[in-house]
């Protein structure tokens, strides 16, 4: 009995030790983060959420981040060498959702775990990301309203990337509702930037003599659009976008400011989830859901005073 004992204990020990060799091999030693562009703020707070959740649950986790510039190449050579360096947890905002697809089966192949986030990645374990033709959708309801319905409205688009196609296919919905506005155009690329919408807007100032409506598939389009407005002093539009930054809540504060409405995200709470659900992956937990949609709320010069958005504390 005494050696049947001993045997027992013996076991324990053994399932005890393999037990917390797989705990240790769930959490990652090394995490890669690859975003659209670290130029854009609204990308700060979208890093910060899901280096926290991951320094909450692996301290000793070694994280990298890098910024492709919407370059497609460069994004596939970052997650390249994400997987040379050992990367088992990749957060994903992919620069082009379906292309970035054999870059992301590489990654799976080599075991990583991809979690992609704010857009759709092709082949990615799970997705968290704003339901952005709801974000379309209401900031172009609010900007038809704001015209009365009728009138030259003007959609600056951006890169091939789900949140930007689904937004503009939101207010592309949206304004069906209103058969007196007049769509003068929805297929300029803004490039996602103040820099690229303040150039496509100043070509649609020289083709167009009146615009009354304009909504900009992100926040910093829609800025560089009212810029271009103001540098040919065409004051007669209102401007709308999708974000909710910082800089356009206190745009919307300015007197005389063109800027009336942005459907407002939450990135560090998306890049939260995305990171807390590719740890839940990691650890072999079945999700009762891959996708995960987030509303927007918007923000106007009516309430933007008191607007808690990206800055807010956590």
């Amino acid at each position: 009995m005494e050696k049947r004992s001993l045997s027992w204990a013996a076991v324990a020990l053994v399932v005890t030790g393999l037990a917390c060799a797989a705990n240790a091999q769930e959490l990652p030693e090394r995490v890669g983060i690859t975003v659209g562009t670290l130029g854009n703020p609204f990308f700060v707070p979208l890093v910060k959420g899901a280096e926290d959740r991951i320094a909450d649950a692996a301290p000793a986790a070694d994280v990298t981040t890098v910024g492709a510039d919407y370059d497609l190449n460069r994004q596939s050579s970052q997650i390249d060498s994400f997987i040379t360096s050992g990367v088992t947890l990749l957060i994903l905002n992919a620069v082009d959702s379906e292309a970035v697809g054999p870059a992301v089966k590489r990654a799976k192949d080599a075991g990583m775990t991809v979690a992609a986030v704010d857009v759709t990645a092709a082949g990615a374990d799970l997705t968290v990301r704003t339901d952005n033709v709801q974000a379309g959708r209401i900031t172009c309801e609010f900007l038809a309203e704001q015209i009365g319905g009728k009138g030259d409205f003007v959609i600056i688009n951006g890169p091939p990337i789900s949140s930007i196609i689904d937004r503009v296919s939101g207010c592309r919905e949206a304004l069906e509702a209103y058969p007196d506005i007049n769509l003068l155009s929805d297929n300029q690329d803004g490039k996602a930037s103040r820099d690229g919408g303040f150039q496509v807007m100043q070509g649609l100032l020289t083709r167009f003599p009146e615009i009354d409506a304009v909504f900009g598939a992100n926040d910093p389009t829609a800025i560089g659009a009212e810029l271009a407005a103001r540098q040919f002093n065409r004051g007669e539009m209102i401007i709308g976008g999708v974000d909710g930054s910082p800089d356009f809540v206190q745009a919307l504060q300015k007197e005389g400011t063109l800027l009336v409405a942005s459907a407002s995200q939450d990135p560090y709470n998306m890049s939260w989830q995305a990171a807390d659900l590719g740890l839940k992956v990691m650890a072999g937990e079945e999700l009762s859901e891959t996708e995960i949609l987030l509303q927007t709320e918007l923000v106007t010069q009516e309430n933007a005073a008191g607007w808690q958005g990206w800055d807010a504390a956590r």
